[in-house]
This record gives C-alpha cells, sequence and structure tokens, in this order.
C-alpha cells in the first residue's frame, strides 16, 4: 500500500521503479556513461596523479556529465538524503574489483572523510556507503577513524576550474591522520563520490603515505 501512496522513484529519471528495480530503473542503469579504468586499461583517472603522489591503481565507475543523469544521481545523494546511492555504486564496483588482479593485494578501505559539521547537517557522510560496500565485497576493513577532516571547506563541484584550484591551494593542513600505525606498509584504497583536478584526494593521500610506507590506490563513483 505504501509503494501506491508513495512509490519508489528512480534516482535518474524519477519514474517509479519496479518490484527488482532498485535506486536506479534499469533503463537509466544501462544509459549512465561509464568510466570503469579497471575494465578498460584507460589511465585517465592515474594520469590526474601523475607525479603529485605515488599511485598503485586508479579507477572511476561512471564519467560525470553536467546537466545529465550523472548530476542528478549525485545531486540526489549529496544533498536530497538519498544514502542508498552510495551503497548502489559500492556493489556495483565492489562485484567488479573483487574479481580484478590489481585490486587483490588492498587491504583496507578508507573514504575521504566530511567534516563534523558537515556531516551533522547532512546526517551522513555520502562517501560511507560506497566504502563499506567495496569493504565487503574485497573482504577486508573498512574504516572510517584513520582519516579526519578538520576544517571546514565548501563543495569543489560545481565551481569553475580556475576558482576550484586557486580555493584548493589556499587550504592547509585541512585532514589529520590518526592511528597511524594501523595502515603501516599496507595497501589502502582511498575512495570519494567524484574526481575533478584531484586537490581533495591528494590532500588525503599525502596524509595517509606521510612516514607509513603505504601504497595507496583510489576508486571513486565518478570522474569529471
Amino acid at each position: 500500500m505504501l509503494n501506491v501512496l508513495f512509490p519508489n522513484i528512480c534516482n535518474g529519471c524519477k519514474t517509479p521503479l519496479l518490484k527488482a528495480e532498485r535506486v536506479i530503473c534499469t533503463k537509466c542503469r544501462h544509459n549512465l556513461p561509464l568510466a570503469c579504468h579497471h575494465r578498460t586499461g584507460n589511465l585517465g583517472m592515474k594520469n590526474i596523479f601523475y607525479g603529485r603522489f605515488p599511485l598503485e591503481e586508479a579507477t572511476a565507475l561512471i564519467q560525470f556529465q553536467k546537466k545529465g543523469i550523472t548530476q542528478e544521481i549525485l545531486h540526489n545523494l549529496k544533498y536530497r538524503k538519498q544514502q542508498s546511492i552510495s551503497n548502489f555504486f559500492g556493489k556495483w564496483l565492489g562485484s567488479e574489483l573483487a574479481n580484478h588482479p590489481d585490486y587483490k593485494e588492498v587491504e583496507l578501505v578508507i573514504p575521504v572523510p566530511l567534516h563534523k559539521h558537515k556531516r551533522k547537517i547532512r546526517g551522513y557522510n555520502q562517501v560511507s556507503g560506497f566504502g563499506k560496500e567495496i569493504a565487503d565485497a574485497l573482504q577486508i576493513p573498512f574504516r572510517e577513524d584513520i582519516l579526519l577532516k578538520i576544517s571546514e571547506t565548501n563543495s569543489q563541484v560545481f565551481k569553475k576550474r580556475i576558482s576550484r584550484i586557486a580555493s584548493a591551494a589556499e587550504e592547509n593542513q585541512v585532514f589529520s591522520l590518526h592511528l597511524p600505525n594501523e595502515i603501516r606498509n599496507k595497501h589502502i584504497l582511498l575512495v570519494d563520490d567524484i574526481v575533478t583536478t584531484g586537490a581533495t584526494l591528494e590532500k588525503c593521500a599525502n596524509r595517509l603515505l606521510e612516514n607509513t610506507n603505504a601504497k595507496l590506490s583510489i576508486a571513486t563513483m565518478a570522474i569529471v
């Protein structure tokens, strides 16, 4: 009865979902512009970080398109309380990475953290479900207590590229590393929702790699 009065709708096109569908309808899922660098061998994701820090592997599930289905879905995740999108993408990518030889040696998953004030307002870190599902698929721990965000910044996604780079460059000591012994000599998979310039991921990577002798790979829901 509840589904009749308040039907579950697709986060892409807003049409009612069929009984077997979850989060995104079959049509929208098939229409998503996939990136899947782990499948294609495309080095676009890795090239973003070339020369910035040591990186083992890097992949994104989908290609972000402004004013398209990907923007609608990610807006629903970040600003409209649709947390299930995070788990949906995590299950999808996790099932692929679990069968990929390049990700067999990853030992734990760490999300890009959300500042406690922003997390209180939003109610969740939009990356947590994504990371948890990938960790479950790889049968490794998911840790949110190792990398913390200690200063608040505005969203970088839809700023103009130049102002976004300038804003990111002005940030200093944004992330803090706790329990460094928990990641020492380990292969970490750092996860985020979307990569644009890579400035945020670079700052996280530098914290994680600082005096830990860790290895680092990256996985995101989307890439611009």
